[in-house]
């Protein structure tokens, strides 16, 4: 497990390249923190440094949003929040998307946990008093 801290939007970017460096041996990314701690902010980042030009915004109502990085393949982003039960996840096919080899990231992951594969990697946000953000990132394999 590795712990970053953020003070501004700027020093999220190494962050988001170091995880880059993962997303070849484990897409899924689980991102956990309450609303408004930043997940989708860090998303947005990442998907800057994958090269990702669309416009990346929380799917909160469509569950799911599709991009395509610099190399045209497709980065998945799930907003979970306003699922009432897994079987909603099971029904768009979410189970494909998370084992399709793609980048796949989840926002509030805890909604749906079981239908995750084991091998991802877990992000746990925190806002400090002082604003800045706490990033433990931890792989599972």
């Amino acid at each position: 497990m590795e712990t970053y801290t953020a003070n501004s939007i700027i020093e999220l970017n190494p962050i988001a390249k170091k995880l880059v460096t993962l997303l070849n041996h484990i897409p899924v990314v689980a991102l956990y923190g309450p609303m408004g701690v930043g997940k989708t902010t860090f998303i947005k980042e990442v998907c800057s440094v994958l090269g990702v030009s669309d416009t990346v915004n929380s799917p909160s109502f469509a569950i799911v949003n599709e991009y395509r990085d610099a190399n045209d393949a497709p980065v998945f982003h799930f907003d979970l929040y306003r699922l009432k039960h897994a079987n909603e996840l099971i029904e768009i096919g979410g189970e494909d998307y998370f084992y399709s080899g793609h980048v796949c990231f989840v926002e509030w992951p805890e909604k749906a946990e079981n239908l995750l594969p084991e091998k991802r990697i877990n992000i746990h946000m925190e806002e400090k008093a002082d604003g800045s953000r706490i990033l433990l990132i931890k792989p599972f394999s």
